[in-house]
């Protein structure tokens, strides 16, 4: 089964680049440590145990990376700030190298690299910053980990995978001209008693079926071809997209049926979500989850789900007022 991606991944970048030849220009210090069992790659900017927390990004797929966002808006962010690729992404080690390996990934390892980056770097708080898939990573470390988080942000957050699901086999079938045919009734009548039926799965299958992965994304994340194409050209200028593995590694842990929404009314430190009325993966289904229950402070821009591609002064003052509100 196709793995969940904002676009669909190609092939990492070739074997023989090492850490300092690949990031923009500006980044103060480049790291590839070995970490809570991974080989994790950030870039650092600024003196993140110093003064205010700093910003711990965190790019979404799952199995994205962070090339994109830090070359597009790095030079943009009020302070120390850290661009992590997550474990088995971007630069970082394959997964399959992890001490983990690839068949046990998941949130609680992720959060688990985010508190091992924050404890090498000598921070005692971070603010992550967590863009679609990444914001699960980011709402989850501030609820397991309030003393060490500032407050969180979250860009365009997915928490509500079979709901997310129900979105993309919604589009999906209007774009093919056929009436919606949600399994979720069928698999459910056909899972034996006591067990989870997989009706995300089973969604995002039936989605996937109508409309392959890419196209299907794009129509829901991009509000015009400009927007695509430029981040299609940093992709290119990166050459890293890749992370299939993790995809692949997630959604057989059960990704498409996580609902976390029951544990947004357990975190405790300040919430700030930056959404994009044009992003109709987050907004305004997942984006409502989490101001219900997490007490978020919602922001909505004229944008869609790279909001600082689409309107990079809007996003720069809405995350400074979530930094400082």
């Amino acid at each position: 089964m196709p793995g969940m991606t904002d676009l669909p991944p190609s092939d990492t970048a070739p074997d023989d680049l090492l850490p300092d030849d690949f990031g923009p220009e500006g980044g103060d210090q480049v790291y590839l440590e070995h970490l809570n069992g991974a080989d994790l790659y950030f870039e650092v900017t600024g003196d993140p145990a110093a003064g205010e927390a700093p910003v711990v990004f965190l790019h979404g797929g799952p199995g994205y990376n962070s090339y994109s966002f830090q070359a597009a808006f790095g030079d943009r962010l009020p302070r120390a700030t850290v661009f992590l690729d997550q474990r088995g992404c971007g630069r970082s080690g394959p997964l399959e190298d992890t001490e983990q390996g690839a068949d046990t990934l998941d949130l609680d390892t992720l959060v688990g690299d985010l508190d091992a980056v924050r404890d090498f770097l000598g921070a005692a708080q971070i603010v992550p910053l967590g863009h679609g898939f990444g914001a699960l990573i980011a709402l989850e470390y501030a609820r397991r980990h309030p003393t060490r988080t500032a407050r969180v942000i979250a860009v365009n957050p997915w928490v509500h995978y079979p709901d997310l699901a129900r979105t993309l086999l919604e589009e999906a079938s209007a774009r093919r001209g056929t009436p919606m045919d949600d399994p979720a009734g069928r698999v459910q009548a056909d899972t034996p008693e006591g067990q989870h039926a997989p009706v995300g799965a089973a969604r995002i299958e039936a989605a996937f079926e109508l409309l392959n992965a890419r196209d299907l994304l794009n129509a829901l994340q991009f509000r015009d071809s400009p927007t695509r194409m430029r981040l299609e050209f940093l992709d290119t200028e990166g050459q890293l997209v890749g992370g299939a593995e993790m995809q692949e590694a997630l959604v057989n842990q059960g990704l498409w049926e996580f609902e976390y929404p029951p544990f947004l009314a357990e975190i405790r430190r300040p919430v700030f979500v930056i959404s994009g009325a044009h992003d109709r993966t987050s907004y305004p289904e997942q984006v409502q989850w989490v101001a219900d229950l997490a007490d978020a402070d919602v922001t909505v821009l004229d944008a869609a789900h790279y909001p600082w591609l689409d309107d990079e002064d809007a996003f720069a003052q809405a995350l400074e007022d979530a930094l400082t509100r």
